[in-house]
């Protein structure tokens, strides 16, 4: 039996791989990877190195948790050095938690390798700031998909109004209703908010307007996108940096990986 790594890839942009998630690739006999992991991250990978896809995506997912679950205590109970790859972090709306307690039942050795979460990562590359002395004190990550039996109104209410700035995973779909609970439960229809598709990478886009507008604005942005609500997504305007670099520009630390 050997050990199982639950590794965060971070949301999308190859450099931003963790030395310890890299070493992680590196070592593996066997990696399984979800579908917004950025495929140059698998070069790393041994030649000999088994790759397993696991990707979900709304409505289609491969594999069942269960299965993802039952593959990581097969190929570690065969003794391989096995990377569960993740898109994020792996704590974060990641279902790490649910493979580590399958581990652990199984007395199976593991190790968590964080990674930067699309929460804190995707605003940040569009000129966002989740915190600011000035505009945000406090900061929540939320999913737009509710647990089923949630009292969903008590549960919008405590964030909406204890929360300067939420940042909330797998909303799109559900943005008009995100929005009618935003102003329901005490925030401005003028409050400002963001939508970040494909944050870190080539394809980045960012649409912003507020609670009243961005329903319309936003109408073409699709998944994954992350969804900034609060006065902090004012400073996008003089904070903006990636959309503005040069296509060809190199990033200069882009060796770290490949």
């Amino acid at each position: 039996m050997s050990k199982v790594f639950i590794v965060g890839a971070g949301p999308g942009d190859v450099d931003l791989i963790t030395v310890k998630g890299l070493k992680a690739i590196q070592q593996a006999d066997v990696i399984l990877y979800d579908r917004l992991v950025n495929q140059e991250l698998l070069d790393e990978a041994g030649e000999r190195t088994e790759l397993v896809y696991c990707g979900k995506s709304p409505n289609n997912h491969s594999l069942s948790q269960s299965s993802i679950n039952g593959l990581l205590c097969k190929f570690a109970l065969q003794g391989k050095t096995v990377t569960r790859l993740k898109g994020g972090d792996p704590f974060v709306f990641g279902r790490g938690g649910e493979e580590a307690e399958a581990l652990s039942k199984r007395g199976i050795p593991y190790e968590i390798v964080p990674g930067i979460t699309s929460g804190i990562a995707a605003p940040a590359y569009a000129g966002i700031p989740v915190t600011h002395r000035d505009f945000s004190s406090s900061v929540a990550f939320i999913s737009g998909v509710s647990k089923l039996g949630i009292d969903e109104e008590s549960y919008w209410e405590s964030v909406v109004k204890s929360m300067d700035t939420l940042c909330i995973y797998m909303g799109v779909k559900k943005l008009p209703d995100i929005c009618e609970r935003l102003i329901r439960h005490g925030r401005s229809a003028d409050t400002p908010i963001a939508l970040v598709q494909w944050g870190t990478t080539e394809h980045q886009q960012t649409v912003t307007g507020t609670v009243s507008t961005i329903v319309e604005k936003a109408k073409d942005i699709a998944n994954p996108s992350m969804i900034v609500v609060g006065e902090v997504v004012k400073l996008r305007d003089s904070l903006q940096w990636f959309e503005s670099l040069p296509q060809q520009e190199e990033n200069p630390f882009h060796q770290v990986v490949g």
